[in-house]
């Protein structure tokens, strides 16, 4: 049995997985520029940390997972004809560099035991299978790796390379992950791009109680004005349609936009056959162009968490802004915005939902989901 590591860099090795690269035979695999190093079960702690603090390099925001296959391919190469378990970077890491090294190297080397570290995980815990505690012996060579091969980093400026105090745990905690619990682990933890829309419903509007919550009062506050906005909406972002749907239910007239291609055709699929509902691909910007027709409402839910440019609210050509975020996005980005705004007033503002913990991805990890509140915007007169 060998157990063999695979991280993005170097110092990966030393902050997450210590215990495994000095406990008999092993080999480490080096994703980022397709090295290889093999540690004889003879072969002391001391020693194996000195080959590996040979490989810590400059941060660099080039380096990436080189792919499952390859991956795989190193793997092979490493174990030969010997049994072997693979150690990996959890694919919820927070730094998504190591999140996909995570996820290639258990989807290229799916026949194999896979096991992920937990890591630094600060934006939700994830429940381990098993832990590992050096002894204070290995945790001081671990802080004289860090101190002299990671100097450098402990400087960094950049989140994705920095070592500080939570990145070097001194229980090292992992987990196994079927295929589907790693593929919403991963998308969890991305922003609006394919990899969010990699699986169907990613942040679990379908399941999550909290979520039906949300939507549920979302839906009702919105419903609760169409004396004053009329049936006629325009839903900015409206991902796979969990909102849409409960508008379309009430008899709203909605226009669905969507950009990401595979969330607009899960969008299309749940509700572009109703004849009330048209959906498109129109962003934010397209909205704001000349020429649109007129809505009673334009719907921002959930969706300016990405630095939108929040002056085309202005040219949206609509009287009444329905805008929901979580508390402190919305204190912090809208009503500093609003307050200096000639162009729209606060008619209303509601606590959709409180916060609530909660369970995610079959219940392999949990997180605080921060609540929402919404904030109905009236256009002023002129």
């Amino acid at each position: 049995m060998i157990d063999i590591v695979v991280v993005l860099r170097a110092e990966d090795a030393v902050l997450d997985f210590l215990s495994v690269l000095t406990d008999g035979e092993a080999a480490l695999v080096l994703a980022d520029h397709g090295r290889t190093l093999t540690f004889p079960a003879a072969q002391g702690p001391a020693e194996r940390l000195a080959r590996i603090a040979g490989h810590v390099r400059p941060a660099d925001d080039r380096a990436g997972a080189c792919g499952p296959a390859t991956l795989a391919e190193l793997v092979r190469e490493v174990a030969g004809d010997r049994e072997a378990r693979v150690w990996t970077h959890s694919p919820a890491d927070n730094r998504r560099s190591r999140g996909r090294v995570g996820r290639d190297t258990a989807a290229g080397c799916a026949d194999r035991d896979v096991r992920h570290a937990v890591g630094y995980s600060p934006y939700l815990q994830v429940v381990s299978d098993f832990d590992r505690s050096p002894d204070r012996e290995l945790i001081a060579g671990k802080l004289d790796f860090v101190n002299r091969a990671c100097e450098h980093l402990l400087t960094a400026p950049s989140p994705e390379y920095v070592v500080q105090t939570p990145r070097i745990p001194a229980t090292e905690r992992f987990f196994h992950a079927e295929a589907e619990e790693r593929e919403r682990l991963f998308a969890l933890l991305a922003s609006l791009d394919d990899e969010a829309a990699s699986i169907a419903d990613p942040w679990e509007f379908g399941s999550s109680a909290y979520e039906k919550d949300r939507l549920d009062a979302t839906a009702a506050w919105v419903l609760g004005h169409r004396d004053a906005t009329g049936e006629s909406l325009v839903e900015v972002g409206a991902c796979e349609g969990a909102l849409t749907h409960r508008l379309v239910a009430a008899g709203c007239a909605v226009h669905a936009t969507e950009p990401n291609p595979l969330f607009r055709t899960r969008l299309e699929k749940a509700v572009g056959g109703t004849e009330t509902v048209r959906v498109s691909a129109e962003e934010l910007a397209d909205l704001a162009e000349e020429g649109r027709a007129r809505a009673g409402a334009h719907l921002l839910i959930e969706m300016l968490y990405y630095g939108q440019d929040l002056g085309l609210l202005d040219r949206l050509p609509t009287d009444h802004l329905f805008v929901a975020l979580e508390p402190d996005a919305m204190d912090s980005r809208v009503r500093p915005w609003l307050a200096a705004s000639a162009t729209w007033r606060e008619v209303e503002s509601v606590h959709l939902v409180p916060p609530r913990v909660e369970a995610v991805c079959a219940g392999r990890a949990y997180l605080i989901k921060r609540g929402s509140d919404g904030l109905l915007l009236r256009r002023t007169a002129g």
